[in-house]
């Protein structure tokens, strides 16, 4: 019983993950995701991917959840291993794939189940980048004055990407938004 268990989690690890690397490929474009291709490159059949995940909705939420995941999860490992202003670049650079994904989940997922999913999990995203900032302020990197709110608002210009120019465009405004916070 435990096998099947750890089989069950293991399927839908691989589903999540196949379906954020194909939003990935497509540029976050929800219409593009293929769940038979999803279901193939997890290696997985079709009844398995729609026993967990019923809806596209339901596998497009989880997606966001685990990327979002992911992203915060990033920030420790980050500061041990890099300066605060490094870390801070390295994981926005990690952050324009989390919105790419975004994007694409945003563009899929009716308003009032995108409202419920966010406001779950905004806070985290913002915890995540004030640490950042804190410790880049605290060395002395990022300049003082700053907080999680103002650097959200600049990464409000990525919205504004069209999708043929985001793999040129998106890396550039993040360098500009570094840039802009260097003490």
């Amino acid at each position: 019983m435990r096998e099947r268990r750890s089989d069950a989690v293991a399927n839908r690890d691989r589903i999540v993950e196949a379906a954020r690397a194909e939003l990935s490929e497509s540029n976050g474009a929800p219409g593009e995701l293929k769940l038979h291709r999803v279901a193939k490159a997890a290696g997985v059949g079709q009844g398995t991917l729609y026993r967990h995940f019923p809806t596209r909705e339901h596998l497009l939420a989880e997606v966001y959840r685990a990327e979002l995941d992911q992203l915060v999860d990033t920030v420790a490992p980050l500061l041990a291993e890099h300066s605060p202003l490094d870390a801070l670049s390295r994981w926005l650079d990690r952050l324009i794939e989390y919105a790419r994904v975004k994007r694409g989940v945003m563009a899929a997922i009716e308003v009032p189940a995108w409202q419920d999913l966010y406001s779950g999990q905004h806070h985290r995203l913002d915890e995540a980048l004030e640490t950042l900032l804190d410790r880049g302020k605290a060395a002395g990197e990022i300049r003082a004055g700053v907080d999680a709110a103002d650097v959200i608002l600049l990464l409000g210009a990525l919205s504004r990407i069209p999708g043929a120019d985001w793999d040129e465009r998106a890396p550039r405004i993040v360098a500009v938004i570094v840039d802009g916070l260097r003490a």
